[in-house]
């Protein structure tokens, strides 16, 4: 089961509600056989954005192309896409045979055909032998899988998900994350997928979208995004960080007593670096050659069980979180602290970053 990817291209989209500008001059180009994520809060605009993919919402001005195709007028039967809805739509009327070849019998295909189909889709979702289950005898795995299944059934270019994994619980969503990144390397077919969870959308995605205020914030790898974010709302929702103001001078910064060597080319002025929390450990002993040492003071601690998360007020009154692995000593309130941070493991923003 695998057909020809389409890119999808999109310029100038927009859309409002009254006065409220979900969609606000999107620019988004998206890869023949990529696996997208529109990563957001709640309110964002990425579920109106994949909609509009779908033909549910229509876009106040833009374009939006599949291929060559200028797609914005066309109903959503004729665009060619699967879709897996957040609470998978299933007819609960129907068995599991049926809700997947629900899409075969719109499009008229043969009784024998379908079939065959239905059977090798849900194979490929390993629930082969369940067609004649009823939807009210599956899990909540399975019936995510049923919907899956439904959404390929008839091979399409383009599969958009709406956060199908959000009502199921921690440990299936994550062994869920595996089987649909597996799912979508063997299809092979252009997959756009909405989601407010960031380590799902990290796991998960090609390249990730990260969406703020109807405004794409920034569109990178999974890496990047984490690394390097364009701005302090990327930095804030991707992950933990703390941000640290910093004066730059002649290549340099001042933390405490440390002095920090900055990258080359970064400007005088003030700046905020961001360290990711699992990024500096505690330091018994020297530093490394390549390492800085922060002085500062435990101001909490908090045991989370796999791992130990502490507040450190720095020398020069800043806070830093430090995360610890779970077997590591728990230090007090208080206790004097020597962190080590690399060279390579902070990145700066400017000031005023939104």
């Amino acid at each position: 089961m695998r057909n020809a990817a389409l890119p999808i291209s999109i310029r100038q989209l927009s859309k409002s509600y009254g006065r409220v500008r979900v969609l606000d001059d999107v620019a988004l180009d998206i890869r023949s056989g990529e696996f997208l994520t529109l990563l957001g809060p709640s309110g964002s605009g990425k579920t109106t954005l994949l909609m509009m993919l779908a033909g549910f919402v229509r876009p106040d001005q833009g374009i939006i192309r599949f291929g060559d195709a200028d797609i914005v007028r066309l109903p959503p039967h004729k665009r060619d896409v699967g879709m897996v809805f957040q609470n998978y739509a299933l007819f609960p009327h129907m068995d599991v045979g049926a809700n997947v070849a629900f899409p075969l019998r719109l499009r008229n295909v043969p009784r024998d055909e379908a079939e065959s189909r239905v059977e090798r889709a849900l194979e490929l979702v390993r629930l082969g032998g369940f067609a004649r289950r009823r939807v009210d005898q599956l899990s909540g795995g399975q019936r995510q899988r049923v919907a899956l299944a439904r959404a390929v059934v008839f091979e399409p270019r383009i599969l958009l998900m709406d956060e199908p994994l959000s009502a199921l619980d921690k440990q299936l969503r994550e062994h869920m994350q595996i089987e649909l990144r597996q799912l979508h390397e063997r299809l092979g077919m252009t997959t756009v997928y909405v989601t407010h969870d960031q380590r799902e959308a990290l796991t998960m995605s090609d390249r990730i979208a990260v969406i703020d205020g109807g405004r794409i914030q920034q569109i990178d790898a999974p890496r990047s995004i984490y690394e390097r974010p364009a701005n302090r709302f990327v930095a804030e929702f991707i992950g933990e960080s703390t941000f640290v103001p910093v004066i730059a001078q002649a290549g340099s910064c001042a933390i405490g007593p440390a002095r920090l060597r900055l990258p080359d080319g970064t400007p005088d002025g003030a700046m905020l670096m961001m360290v990711r929390p699992e990024r500096l450990r505690p330091l018994a002993g020297p530093p490394a050659a390549d390492e800085y040492t922060l002085e500062g003071n435990v101001a909490e601690t908090v045991y989370q069980g796999d791992s130990m998360l502490l507040r450190v007020a720095l020398s020069g009154g800043a806070i830093v979180a430090v995360r610890l692995g779970g077997g590591a000593r728990m230090p007090h309130p208080g206790d004097a602290i020597r962190l080590a941070l690399r060279a390579g493991d902070f990145h700066l923003l400017p000031s005023d970053a939104a």
